[in-house]
């Protein structure tokens, strides 16, 4: 007997491989960190890595900006766990979104901030993937 995939497994094959360039050179730049005691989980099939010098990294990767958390295709690096945990639910909307656009999404995030910021707006707060993070986190807790 043959096994046929449904369009889902389809669907999320196809988001792990256009994200993969993205992810894997997240992992391996991540997989150093784990020496400075970072830790590092598979959840759902996302890699995340907390902890160690993260927190000092994610606090000045953008000067004015501290970050919580990010996330790299399949891999989120947070600052620490609690970061981690509080950012989860929006952090996989970014997942998705990877999923969906693949290893061009961080140049149409990019695009998408130099949009808000040029029509007056948030360079963060009013990208448009931010936004949508930001509803699916919220509808993730409610």
């Amino acid at each position: 007997m043959t096994r046929t995939s449904s369009p889902g497994r389809l669907r999320r094959g196809l988001g792990y491989a256009g994200a993969f360039p993205v992810s894997a050179a997240a992992a391996v730049l991540a997989a150093p960190l784990l020496l400075t005691g970072a830790r590092a989980r598979f959840a759902r099939g996302v890699l995340e890595v907390s902890g160690g010098l993260l927190r000092p990294i994610l606090r000045r990767a953008v000067p004015g900006f501290p970050i919580a958390a990010i996330t790299l295709g399949h891999v989120v690096l947070a600052a620490d766990a609690r970061s981690l945990f509080e950012s989860r639910a929006h952090e996989r909307v970014h997942v998705a979104q990877y999923e969906r656009w693949g290893f061009l999404f961080p140049l149409l995030y990019l695009g998408a901030s130099l949009r808000a910021a040029l029509g007056g707006g948030n360079a963060y707060r009013d990208n448009v993937f931010e936004r949508e993070a930001v509803l699916g986190a919220d509808e993730a807790a409610a």
